[in-house]
């Protein structure tokens, strides 16, 4: 099946995905799906079909989370990605029976991508690998600043914190972003010096989308 009115966008962290997700689907009228949007569905999910998704909904010692090392760390995410590819796929697939565009903050791997979508209906957005490391934390949002309290509460607060950049350091690595960069869409790299509405007019060139006026 080919997604004809869906917008994709991959990439790394911190490189804007979600931030230009929710401009876009304002200015165009359009559907967004923002950072795991997928989540609407974990509550219901066998815990065997999917045990990577199901991972920390049932967690009763969140400490073993940040424990957890960069090998086994990183075996997750790639099992959250697949896991979630499918999730996705469902949603999309009804949302996109609706008369508008959808636009998607989306973890589905590019190779997927290629088969479900017209190139210039995907946009790689990426930041340098060590700023999504470094910056992790920056955020305010519940579920980083969670984690940040959880590290200080170790019983060695130094070790776990350089533990767990470890662990951001394997998923936010020079060979995934290079991945992400040969994956023949197109890419736009964070800038920290544009704003977000010259960001959006870039973005709807790549979609070939009729630009927002400044």
């Amino acid at each position: 099946m080919k997604f004809t009115n869906v917008f994709f966008i991959n990439g790394t962290a911190y490189a804007g995905k979600s931030t230009m997700v929710a401009a876009l689907a304002r200015s165009h009228d359009g559907i967004a799906c923002g950072e795991n949007y997928h989540d609407a569905l974990i509550a219901g999910l066998d815990r065997a079909a999917f045990p990577n998704l199901t991972y920390t909904r049932d967690l009763t010692d969140w400490g073993a989370f940040v424990r957890r090392t960069p090998d086994e760390y990183e075996a997750w995410i790639e099992g959250c990605v697949r896991e979630c590819t499918v999730l996705e796929l469902q949603i999309l697939t009804e949302l996109a029976k609706q008369d508008k565009k959808v636009f998607v903050d989306t973890n589905i791997p590019t190779e997927v991508l290629a088969e479900i979508s017209d190139p210039d209906h995907v946009l790689i957005m990426l930041a340098d690998p060590a700023v999504s490391v470094s910056r992790f934390f920056d955020r305010p949002d519940r579920e980083k600043q969670f984690l940040y309290q959880l590290l200080l509460r170790e019983p060695h607060p130094e070790q776990a914190m350089e533990n767990f950049r470890q662990c951001l350091s394997r998923i936010n690595s020079a060979e995934n972003y290079q991945k992400f960069l040969h994956a023949g869409f197109q890419v736009l790299f964070r800038d920290e010096t544009r704003s977000v509405a010259e960001t959006l007019r870039l973005a709807e060139r790549c979609f070939h989308l009729p630009e927002t006026a400044p």
